[in-house]
């Protein structure tokens, strides 16, 4: 709501999604629109080459200015997460983007500002069409870098953020990720954006900068004016124009409760994961690339429960060779140790592809040739990722683990290539792990009901609870009209679940939980509960998490599953899971 108060100054409350935590107040610096004014031009083909020419000479300049605002980020971030700028750095390196920039600039004999604006925007509409959220984020790393090639084809310098000189809240439309890599915490205490989403690279520097902001307010630049005081809440996701001073003294007040609180958080780094009781689970981390190491090891998580392994191919466009693979997965191991670490086989299909790669257009991806279906058709494809795993697994703590099983006769088959690959090594004489563990995830019904059996085969399950509630409710979560159907406490969810750790049990196997549910503070105390043996979650999740477990009994979770297991709904179990934590670790809720 915006009304009109006192001395005419502008009201309002707003609500968005807190990406980055800290209660700050300050002016608002309104940041227009970034667009790049291109001017369409016809050329004669002779002109062609020398539009080439100025397109080599654009790239050049953009990755030169890319790795100093990486260098920069990393001083400010002590090495921390610079490396995000790797995406940007790969769109110019993307073989097939640029020769599509020279394929269009020849056939249309147009100007190459035009052809970078089109083919960038045809990838990014591309990518925003598809349902996986790290994936749709990606449409800001294009855009972002081909705005950086425009302005420097056109000569157009972008001083906007540049001009300040003293300490503003920035609102923007949206901020692209190497603008957010170069704010400058002196003049910049916060920024709040009409767009994004948690798993934005603009929301992880915001992260790694330690710079409070809140993203998806949708229309919050039509709701400021520069000069407005606001009170941003990056925790909750609350921003407020023109606070009261009633409001003022309650956010302070606040603020310096959820320092104290985050204080206690940090000292139970070196803590395990252990209900007041004894009861010790492992509390490990989902990754996307080698890079987030130090983020792992920051936040006190126990190895790596789920390496995303699709995500070094989906950036490069095509396939990643056997001994690149090889050196990344070693990387990780080595970096960890003798923590675990768990690499998920390709993951492709549904809404995770690269051009170049396996896979063909489905009229229902997520029900077609996608994840371990898609790999046991490429057998050889396959078997050099396992190759590639079985090489790092020489470090001795590598775990593999087959993404969307939903049969036995898969993992046989996954099983018997993993065996053929196995068997090359040694005979190139080549050093491996022979007993390395082998899992599946759990994250289609008919895996979890078909648990007992699975579990004859592999040494672990860890439960996909993203796709498993997905697929049980028949809802996908990003659409709005049914997104409020998605809930991780139905019944049948829970059952299904229940059934899976009781059958990996039976059989003597470890389960772990790799999907969203672990991640969430509330609900963790029931899956210890369930007998969940590990839970593995975003880095930055690893302290709130513990802090969950660590504030109940296992006698306690127990019964809270016993409870929740019976109940008729979803929101009486949810309500079940916010009662015991409200009991037993108020400071969760208040940091959520």
């Amino acid at each position: 709501m915006v009304e009109a108060g006192q001395n005419n100054k502008l009201k309002a409350h707003a609500r968005g999604i807190g990406v980055s935590p800290g209660v700050v107040i300050g002016p608002v610096f309104l940041l227009a629109s970034q667009a790049v004014k291109v001017v369409e031009q016809k050329l004669k083909p002779e002109q062609i080459d020398h539009e080439i020419a100025r397109l080599e000479d654009a790239l050049i300049a953009t990755r030169g200015q890319l790795k100093s605002i990486q260098e920069d980020l990393g001083e400010q971030t002590g090495g921390r997460d610079a490396s995000i700028l790797d995406a940007h750095l790969m769109v110019l390196d993307d073989r097939a983007f640029l020769e599509e920039i020279i394929k269009k600039t020849r056939n249309d004999c147009c100007n190459v500002e035009v052809a970078v604006r089109d083919v960038a925007e045809g990838y990014a509409g591309m990518l925003a069409s598809l349902k996986d959220d790290y994936l749709r984020e990606r449409v800001a790393d294009v855009r972002d870098v081909a705005r950086r090639v425009m302005r420097n084809l056109t000569g157009d310098i972008d001083t906007a953020l540049g001009s300040l000189t003293q300490k503003h809240i920035v609102v923007a439309n949206d901020l692209a990720p190497s603008d957010t890599a170069t704010l400058r915490k002196d003049v910049v205490s916060g920024f709040a954006t009409d767009l994004g989403s948690p798993t934005s690279h603009t929301a992880v520097m915001a992260r790694a900068l330690e710079i409070p902001a809140v993203v998806a307010l949708r229309d919050i630049t039509q709701r400021v004016r520069a000069g407005d005081i606001v009170l941003m809440d990056g925790n909750k996701g609350v921003l407020i124009v023109n606070p009261s001073p009633e409001e003022l003294e309650e956010y302070g007040a606040l603020a310096e409760a959820r320092k104290s609180i985050e204080r206690g958080l940090d000292r139970l780094h070196d803590e395990p994961a252990e209900t007041s009781d004894g009861h010790r689970i492992t509390l490990s981390a989902n990754i996307e690339h080698p890079d987030e190491i130090a983020a792992v090891t920051q936040h006190g998580a126990e190895g790596v429960g789920l390496f995303r392994s699709e995500y070094l191919f989906i950036f490069r466009g095509a396939a990643v060779d056997e001994d690149e693979q090889a050196v990344a997965y070693t990387k990780l191991a080595t970096a960890l140790h003798p923590d675990p670490v768990i690499i998920r086989t390709l993951d492709l299909g549904g809404d995770k592809f690269f051009r170049d790669g396996l896979g063909h257009d489905e009229a229902n991806p997520f029900l077609g040739c996608r994840s371990i279906r898609l790999s046991l058709q490429y057998p050889q494809q396959f078997k050099s990722q396992m190759r590639a795993i079985l090489r790092a697994s020489s470090v001795g703590n590598v775990k593999i683990m087959y993404p969307m099983i939903s049969n036995v006769d898969e993992v046989l088959q996954a099983n018997e290539l993993l065996e053929e690959s196995k068997q090359e090594l040694r005979d190139n004489k080549v050093p491996f792990d022979d007993d390395i563990e082998v899992g599946v995830m759990v994250e289609v019904p008919a895996a979890a009901l078909a648990a007992d059996a699975l579990a004859e085969h592999v040494r672990f399950f860890s439960l996909g609870t993203n796709d498993l509630i997905q697929y049980t409710i028949a809802v996908d979560r990003v659409n709005e009209r049914v997104a409020y159907l998605y809930e991780p406490t139905h019944p049948a969810v829970l059952k299904l679940i229940k059934m899976a750790v009781d059958a990996g049990h039976a059989k003597g196997i470890w389960v772990g939980v790799c999907g969203q549910m672990a991640a969430d503070p509330v609900l963790a105390p029931l899956l210890v509960g369930m007998g969940v043996d590990e839970l593995s979650v975003s880095p930055q999740a690893v302290p709130l998490v513990k802090d969950a477990v660590r504030s109940v009994s296992y006698e306690q979770s127990r019964q809270l599953a016993e409870t929740v297991l019976k109940c008729r709904s979803g929101t009486e179990a949810l309500r079940h899971c916010r009662e015991m934590v409200r009991e037993a670790a108020p400071e969760v809720l208040e940091l959520i």
